[in-house]
């Protein structure tokens, strides 16, 4: 028994520090660090962390201990949460859906905003904002609709109980970050149909996914390999997502899943042309549809649905809804997502607000209170959110 313990205690250290070696190889051998990210050296160490968590996941799924995505999200959820004696911070439910309500302590001489935001301690201080989190159902449990579903109900639900909560029904302001940037885009269009409830003030999109159909825009062919949202992430992530084959994948980046009839109603909204040339590098080809698969397009189909694709919605739709501010990152590959859909409410007359960060990728919002793990530009990200909601 001696031997196994002393085995373990020698080779599980020894495992774990060979496979962070192998993580800082693929790093060094797949991973692009474009010259405008500042602190790479910090950058490129968390890669290598992340390629390590995600390898430790894989292996944890064969051994069929857990699957790969509950470990990583495991560990995303890992921390110690402070306490703010300046806030109230609220658990309960909305039916089954799980909601976190952060409101300040200090009493507000008007009715305040509300919000959705990952950041929440920050954004209420700073605004004086009541703030509802949704904790949707995530993968790998859930697939399409759960999100939008659960984000729509929870909105509805909170919609109708401002005036519990002392939020002005005119100053609602939805916002959302990569997944739930999408979220809000989408819940948002069903709300301009729901004349009995209050009317969202504004919306904040922060490198928001906004299609699925085009995936040879300028910024996929760029930053295809940036951290920490790559192609064959993004890719994996979008498939599990929408209960897609992986065997697709091709077809999906190719573009081979777009019927020609298709392509011609949407390519005014979805084409690259669309994208000014300040954005496109020297590498940058305009998109070529591979040679349509009709089997492909009948598995994947549903991309075309305006819940899963919102870019796709009528200009009738468009033109209803409310103001919005934009956060796009040089180095994201879904910054053209945030172009492509921008373009759309400029051309409905809706007023816009856009933020570009020059030294931004994806993910880096979620890093601004990481100390010495944090970016210039994810504060400059959340100052920016913080300034355009206090002007609401």
């Amino acid at each position: 028994m001696a031997v196994l313990w002393l085995l373990l205690l020698v080779g599980l250290p020894t495992f774990l520090l060979g496979l962070f070696v192998w993580a800082v190889v693929k790093h060094f051998l797949t991973a692009k660090v474009p010259s405008s990210i500042q602190h790479r050296v910090k950058f490129r160490v968390l890669h290598c962390l992340m390629l390590f968590i995600m390898a430790l996941g894989n292996i944890l799924e064969k051994l069929k201990i857990c699957t790969s995505l509950h470990f990583v999200q495991f560990i995303c959820d890992v921390g110690v949460i402070k306490n703010d004696p300046d806030l109230v911070v609220t658990n309960m439910h909305f039916g089954s859906i799980p909601v976190r309500l952060f409101q300040p302590k200090a009493v507000s001489s008007k009715p305040r905003r509300d919000l959705y935001h990952g950041l929440c301690s920050f954004l209420v201080r700073e605004t004086d904002s009541v703030l509802l989190s949704v904790g949707y159902r995530k993968l790998p449990d859930y697939h399409h609709p759960v999100i939008f579903k659960d984000c729509l109900n929870a909105t509805i639900q909170f919609l109708k109980s401002l005036e519990i909560y002392g939020v002005d029904p005119s100053r609602v302001v939805l916002c959302g970050e990569s997944i739930g940037g999408w979220a809000v885009a989408t819940v948002i269009q069903v709300l301009v149909s729901s004349p009995n409830l209050p009317q969202v003030r504004a919306q904040v999109l922060i490198t928001p996914i906004i299609q699925a159909i085009n995936l040879c825009l300028p910024s996929h062919q760029q930053n295809k390999n940036v951290p920490f949202l790559t192609r064959d992430i993004m890719i994996m992530a979008l498939c599990k997502y929408l209960a897609i084959d992986l065997s697709w994948k091709d077809a999906l980046l190719t573009g081979a899943i777009i019927p020609l009839d298709k392509w011609k109603k949407y390519r005014k909204w979805l084409s690259s042309d669309n994208i000014p040339r300040r954005f496109w590098s020297q590498d940058s080809q305009p998109e070529f549809l591979g040679c349509f698969n009709e089997a492909a397009y009948l598995e994947t189909r549903h991309i075309f649905d305006k819940e899963i694709s919102p870019i796709l919605a009528d200009d009738e739709t468009i033109a209803q809804l409310p103001e919005a501010c934009f956060v796009s990152c040089e180095n994201d590959i879904l910054r053209d997502d945030a172009l492509l859909y921008k373009k759309r409410f400029e051309d409905q007359g809706v007023p816009v607000t856009w933020y570009h960060v020059e030294d931004g990728f994806h993910g880096c919002l979620s890093l601004f209170d990481w100390k010495f793990l944090s970016f210039p530009c994810s504060k400059k990200i959340v100052n920016t959110v913080a300034s355009y909601i206090k002007n609401i």
